[in-house]
């Protein structure tokens, strides 16, 4: 598995308000790992570099070593690939801890898909937040 395609989302109920991610993990075209967990209040931003972070996480422990990433949030595709900076008070520490995570591997390709690519990763986020609202 040296190569991993990863769709993460976040999700936001009340932004902030109840949250969740979602993560779809492929190797070779072949889906290896769904990861749907619930975050607590957070907001939409926040929710979405949380499932980025999740999802190095997973990378790292199933040792790959290049990561195409998909997210459909615009602000941090950017802010990842140095276009825009990171001014928020609430999103600089889960930027860095995503950049250090960053190091862990060779080549990593962070693009942003248009909301309709990413249907997966965001009903695995929404499903988080749903289950959470009923218990």
């Amino acid at each position: 598995m040296n190569h991993l395609e990863i769709y993460i989302d976040g999700a936001s109920k009340g932004n902030p308000g109840h949250s969740g991610v979602g993560i779809v993990i492929f190797s070779e075209g072949h889906l290896i790992k769904n990861i749907s967990h619930y975050i607590g209040q957070a907001t939409n931003n926040v929710a979405e570099y949380t499932a980025l972070i999740f999802a190095l996480e997973e990378a790292l422990l199933l040792k790959a070593e290049t990561l195409k990433i998909n997210t459909d949030s615009q602000l941090l595709a950017r802010q990842l690939n140095k276009i825009y900076k990171v001014r928020h008070p609430g999103i600089i520490s889960l930027y860095e801890r995503a950049v250090h995570l960053l190091t862990g591997f060779k080549k990593v390709i962070v693009n942003n898909i248009p909301r309709e690519e990413n249907c997966l990763a965001d009903k695995l986020a929404t499903a988080a937040v749903k289950l959470r609202k009923r218990l």
